[in-house]
C-alpha cells in the first residue's frame, strides 16, 4: 500500500464512530433480566398473586351487602317491568275497571279514617266529661261533708264568746244564737268543740248545757264560718241575741277573722228508713 493510501485509511478510521462496549449490569439485576425466576414466568407469578383472593372480613361484608342491594334492585325493576307490561297489554275496559276499583278502595279508606277520627274525638270528649264529672262529684262531696259535719272546714267568719258568771244562760238562748247565725248564712258552726249540724239539739243540764248529749260549760265559744259582715250584725239587731243575753247579765264578745277553723267532726250516720229515690 502506498503512503497516500495509508493516510486515506487512517483518516477514515478517525471519522468512523468507536465501538461502544456492552453495558455492564449492576449487581442484583441479573435475575430481573432473566425470563424465568425460581422456575416461574412473570405471567405465572401475576396469576399466583391474584388467586386465591385474600379478603378481609370487612371487605367480605361490603361485598355481600352490595350483592344483596343489586339483587333487590334487579327484582324490583323486573317486577315493575312486568306490571307495566301487563298494564300496557290490558284493554281499555280493564284499565277503567282497575281505576274504578282504586277509587272505591280510596273512598273506603277515607271513610274508615273519618270514622276512626270521630271515635277518637268522642272518646276524648267522653274522657274530658268523665273527668269533669268526677271533679264536680268530689267538690259536691266536700260541700255536703261540710254541711253534714263529716269534713273539717276553714274560711272567714266570726268567733262569739259568751261569759255566764251568774249561770243564767239556758239552752234555748244558745239555740236562738245558732238559728240567727244560720239565717245570716253560717256554713259551719261548732260550740266548745262540738260540731253543730242539721239535727243538733240543745238541752239544759243543771247549771250547764248539753249539745247532742255532750255537756259543755261556760264560757260558751262559737266558731262560725261565713261572711263576717252578715254574721255580726245578725247578732246585734235590736232585741236580738246579744241584747237578750245581756239582760241575763251575760257578756257577749264578737270577733271577726279572715280564717276560722271548724275541725270538730261528726260520724256519718246511715238513716234507718230513708233511702235515695234516684235510680
Amino acid at each position: 500500500m502506498s503512503e497516500h493510501d495509508e493516510q486515506h485509511a487512517h483518516r477514515l478510521r478517525r471519522e468512523l464512530p468507536q465501538e461502544v462496549p456492552p453495558p455492564v449490569n449492576p449487581p442484583g439485576d441479573d435475575d430481573a433480566a432473566q425470563p424465568e425466576r425460581n422456575g416461574l414466568t412473570g405471567r405465572q407469578r401475576l396469576l399466583k398473586g391474584l388467586w386465591p383472593p385474600r379478603l378481609t372480613r370487612a371487605q367480605l361484608i361490603v361485598a355481600l351487602l352490595l350483592f344483596g342491594l343489586g339483587f333487590g334492585l334487579a327484582v324490583q325493576v323486573a317486577s315493575n317491568s312486568d306490571s307495566d307490561s301487563a298494564l300496557r297489554g290490558a284493554r281499555q275496559e280493564d284499565l277503567v275497571r282497575i281505576l274504578d276499583e282504586l277509587d272505591d278502595r280510596t273512598q273506603r279508606l277515607e271513610d274508615e279514617k273519618q270514622g276512626l277520627e270521630k271515635q277518637r274525638d268522642e272518646l276524648e270528649n267522653s274522657s274530658d266529661q268523665a273527668e269533669e264529672a268526677r271533679k264536680q262529684t268530689l267538690e259536691k262531696e266536700r260541700q255536703l261533708g261540710v254541711l253534714a259535719g263529716t269534713v273539717a272546714a276553714q274560711g272567714p267568719g266570726i268567733t262569739v264568746t259568751i261569759e255566764d258568771a251568774k249561770g243564767t244562760v239556758e239552752a234555748d238562748m244558745l239555740l236562738d244564737a245558732i238559728q240567727e247565725l244560720r239565717a245570716a248564712g253560717a256554713e259551719a258552726i261548732q260550740v266548745n268543740g262540738v260540731r253543730v249540724v242539721a239535727g243538733t239539739y240543745l238541752a239544759d243540764s243543771g247549771n250547764s248545757v248539753s249539745v247532742d248529749g255532750n255537756k259543755i260549760n261556760a264560757p260558751y265559744r262559737f266558731q262560725v264560718i261565713g261572711k263576717p259582715q252578715d254574721l255580726e250584725p245578725a247578732l246585734n239587731i235590736p232585741g236580738g241575741v246579744v241584747q237578750t243575753l245581756e239582760k241575763e247579765q251575760a257578756t257577749v264578745t264578737v270577733e271577726r277573722s279572715s280564717k276560722i277553723v271548724v275541725d270538730a267532726l261528726r260520724a256519718a250516720e246511715r238513716p234507718d228508713y230513708a233511702r235515695s229515690s234516684s235510680q
